[in-house]
């Protein structure tokens, strides 16, 4: 069993394991994060902690039971109680629901841990598996996405109305997979 975490300092190495292990993977549907990503791999990481910790970004990982990272689940928080969502799974759990069952799940931690209203998303046409996840998830297309919001790629946006939660929960949870 899996479990979606908040992203935390001793995630690093996990997490960096997984962009190195999936690099060709995720460049076959997205632009490549380019060589300087992993060279100031330990700087972005504490980069994201600190703006996680100030409140504009919400960053969990997808952790298999024996620590791997399985996914990373991203929230950009831009305001009007409305953040972006940004996701990548492994390729060896990729077309399993797991993306699609950990962004419901982010979904609903983003109502109920942040009080967010309002999901977006973008997708380039050529990543026909993202489209599916976030059509899967209850988001639905509201327009065209620039190639400048996706690397240089032509795709559209999609959004999801969140249902208002009372309460807040803390700790982690379980996610499909």
């Amino acid at each position: 069993m899996s479990e979606l975490q908040r992203l935390r300092a001793d995630h690093g190495a996990a997490v960096l394991a997984f962009e190195l292990a999936n690099r060709a993977y995720f460049a076959a549907s997205i632009s490549d994060r380019g060589d300087a990503y992993f060279e100031q791999f330990a700087e972005r990481h504490r980069a994201m902690l600190a703006q996680q910790e100030a409140g504009t970004d919400a960053y969990y990982v997808l952790v298999a039971e024996d620590g791997s990272i399985l996914g990373r689940f991203n929230l950009f928080l831009v305001g009007d109680a409305t953040a972006n969502v940004g996701y990548r799974v492994a390729q060896h759990v990729a077309g399993r629901g797991v993306a699609t069952a950990t962004v419901r799940e982010l979904c609903r931690l983003a109502a109920v841990d942040h009080g967010l209203r309002t999901l977006r998303a973008a997708a380039s046409h050529d990543n026909a598996a993202s489209r599916k996840v976030l059509s899967k998830a209850g988001f639905v297309p509201v327009g065209p996405a620039a190639p400048a919001d996706l690397g240089g790629k032509p795709g559209t946006w999609y959004q999801l109305a969140l249902r208002p939660h009372s309460g807040r929960r803390a700790g982690g949870t379980t996610a499909g997979g």
